[in-house]
């Protein structure tokens, strides 16, 4: 079993002399809130000493981990100077500020006659020591008598508080730790009490005062080898070497920060007006987790700024005026341990009594239109507080979601039983290693899988071949094979015969399964609801035309519908799915069908091919204003015809062709050849000069 590198934690402060010296950062004593008497003389300002500041910022970590974790993630302080001291243990009972403040207090600050002999590799020693001891949860793991007994790996890190004069000093120490902890190790491995260490993450601080400036370089986490990692920060003391703990707390332990704003609050030297506070709150990054998952947070819902004075980001939320103390009555998907970023100052103080007195706060995100989406919950339990995650989706125990249709109405008879063998059919597996192959097999499950959903109705009124494979077997070989990347002659074979089979059954005027969804009246002619069917698959076919087996397909589907789709184009994706209603109930098949039917009664029959095209151009453009999906790149008749023919010639052709169906040629052109003369007999009637 192995236990992450936050399960311990060493602190080593240096108590050497430099850390004897202030750091530089002035602190108000006397601060007059009236005007001040005359005759008094104010006290001078004051500055902490740097191993002052050192403590501060350390104490601060250990509040905000223990507050959030208060078991299994273990911290120690080692302090060193001439020699070293453990001032606690991986015990439980001495995991606490309590212990720690009494301890540091008996330390006492640092001496300037101290030993010269004090150097800051005696509290590295101490830390690998410490990190080889085994904690109550290891020790218990480690004499258990399971199969991972032998198992439990050992790793932790080290937190160096120091001051170096050197990039060469630097590098002394990272090597002097490198080789004690591999001896460390050794010594370890021969010991039945101790444990070896898997790795250590060594994370120095060189802290300096604030009036002064660096010149050891800044190093970012490398590796020194399989069991030591390194990085070094180079800090100003005081409020700088806070904030800069603030942020390292929030790495090691995967924390995330939220601010609640607009909490509403009376003003402590005027009790009846009330201001709003905001109060920052540390608490585990997987509290933001499903906010984001969700995908409210990249509309416009989590906003995210780096305050004064911090070194990240935080997430703003805004406190919504509890209604109830009743916390039980909200969907909930995760709670977390929180605590405040500044727990002394008055808000956070109003805001934590508040919550431990049953109170429960909603926080919200703010939003710039639009109802108020409820994300987060404030509550306490057991005299501890909790950040709660609201579900701001839909739960998985509702009903399935509807199409809203705007004005016509919602459409709700999803195929669930398909899209569940659709599922089954495209699951990802692992793939075994090749050395030779081109394509990379995600790439590759990703382009199969845009080629099926190229072309697939998810509404059962949306497509008539797919119904008629629930009421007619016969056609379900053609849909399931040809979506297969290659085709053997046999299934080729096979699909040919499902259209050979569609064509009698078309001449045998046997009726076509049609949904009854949304149904008045009569419905559709037989012959639309066949004319529909074709159209949908050869839109379907040509979606998976991948080798010449397929295409062998097409051309046979288009030769067995030639005789009844004479003036008629290629079946695209968008014309189908609009003359399928893809759009609304206003544009379902049956009231387009019946509209088509209503024109083609009051035309006369010779106009009966016109009004068919003006009818599929009217439904084209009424599903082409939500764009398509994808385009169906390959074309028949494209392949087919030799390109001398210019752009202008094809487009000029196909101009006269749909002017000789709409109109009668004049009988003059048609039988001269060139412009006719106008008044050609005027000079023969001697009427002048025919001028």
């Amino acid at each position: 079993m192995a236990y992450p590198v936050s399960h311990k934690t060493v602190f080593v402060l240096d108590h050497g002399p430099n850390f004897m010296g202030s750091c530089q950062q002035n602190m108000e004593f006397d601060i007059f809130t009236k005007t001040r008497q005359p005759g008094i003389t104010p006290l001078a300002p004051l500055s902490k000493s740097l191993w002052t500041c050192s403590v501060e910022a350390a104490i601060e970590y250990c509040r905000i981990v223990w507050d959030i974790f208060p078991t299994d993630k273990l911290i120690r302080f080692v302090v060193s100077d001439g020699s070293s001291l453990t001032l606690n243990s991986w015990s439980q009972n001495q995991q606490s500020l309590t212990h720690l403040m009494a301890a540091l207090a008996q330390v006492g600050p640092p001496q300037s006659m101290a030993s010269k002999d004090s150097s800051i590799m005696h509290g590295l020693n101490a830390a690998i020591e410490a990190l080889c001891e085994c904690s109550e949860i290891q020790h218990e793991k480690r004499t258990s008598l399971t199969e991972n007994a032998a198992k439990v790996l050992n790793k932790g890190r080290v937190i160096c508080f120091t001051n170096v004069k050197s990039d060469l000093e630097v590098n002394s120490l990272l090597e002097c730790y490198h080789d004690a902890l591999v001896e460390h190790n050794k010594l370890a491995a021969s010991s039945d009490s101790l444990m070896t260490i898997q790795h250590c993450e060594l994370v120095m601080v060189h802290v300096y005062p604030v009036n002064k400036e660096s010149c050891i370089t800044h190093l970012t986490k490398k590796m020194v080898s399989p069991l030591l990692s390194t990085e070094l920060h180079c800090v100003k003391s005081g409020r700088h070497l806070a904030a800069k703990l603030g942020l390292l707390v929030q790495q090691h332990y995967n924390l995330a920060s939220t601010t609640v704003t607009g909490i509403p609050m009376k003003e402590e030297q005027n009790a009846s007006s009330s201001a709003n506070y905001d109060v920052e709150l540390l608490h585990p990054a997987s509290a933001h987790n499903e906010v984001f998952k969700t995908g409210v947070g990249n509309t416009e819902g989590i906003q995210t700024a780096v305050k004064e004075g911090q070194l990240y980001e935080t997430v703003t939320l805004k406190w919504c005026t509890p209604r109830s103390s009743s916390v039980e009555l909200h969907y909930c998907t995760s709670s977390f341990r929180i605590t405040p970023v500044d727990v002394n100052n008055r808000p956070s103080s109003c805001l934590t009594n508040f919550l431990l007195n049953g109170r429960a706060v909603m926080l919200e995100m703010p939003r710039k239109s639009g109802s108020k989406v409820l994300s987060h919950m404030l509550a306490s339990h057991g005299g501890e507080i909790f950040i709660h995650t609201l579900g701001t989706g839909r739960s998985i125990l509702e009903d399935p979601p509807s199409i809203s249709e705007g004005c016509g109405g919602r459409v709700t008879d999803y195929r669930i039983n398909d899209f569940g063998d659709f599922m089954k059919q495209n699951r990802l597996v692992p793939f075994e290693p090749q050395p030779d192959r081109i394509e990379n097999p995600l790439d590759k499950a990703k382009k199969k899988l845009a080629r099926l959903t190229q072309y697939w109705p998810i509404v059962i009124g949306h497509t008539t071949i797919f119904n008629m494979a629930n009421t007619v077997p016969q056609i379900s070989p053609l849909l399931e094979l040809i979506t297969k990347e290659t085709l053997d002659q046999n299934e080729v074979t096979n699909c040919k015969k499902v259209i050979y089979y569609l064509v009698d059954y078309e001449n045998r005027g046997l009726p076509l399964p049609v949904p009854t969804v949304g149904t008045r009246g009569k419905g559709p002619k037989k012959e639309e609801l066949y004319r529909l069917m074709w159209n949908e698959l050869e839109a379907y076919v040509r979606c998976h035309c991948l080798t010449a087996e397929h295409q062998s397909v097409l051309e046979c589907l288009l030769e067995c519908r030639k005789p009844n789709i004479e003036g008629e184009g290629s079946a695209s994706i968008a014309s189908v799915k609009a003359q399928l209603g893809a759009q609304s109930p206003s544009h379902s098949p049956i009231k387009k069908l019946d509209k088509i039917k209503e024109e083609k009664d009051m035309d006369i029959d010779e106009h009966k091919d016109t009004d068919r095209s003006r009818a599929y151009e009217n439904l084209s453009d009424s599903f082409n204003k939500v764009p398509p999906i994808k385009k169906i790149k390959l074309n028949l008749e494209a392949m087919k015809t030799p390109a001398t023919k210019s752009l202008l010639s094809l487009w000029t052709e196909r101009l006269t062709v749909e002017h000789e169906k709409r109109f009668v040629e004049f009988v003059g052109r048609v039988n001269g050849n060139g412009p006719a003369k106008l008044y050609p007999n005027m000079k023969s009637d001697g009427n002048g000069d025919g001028s």
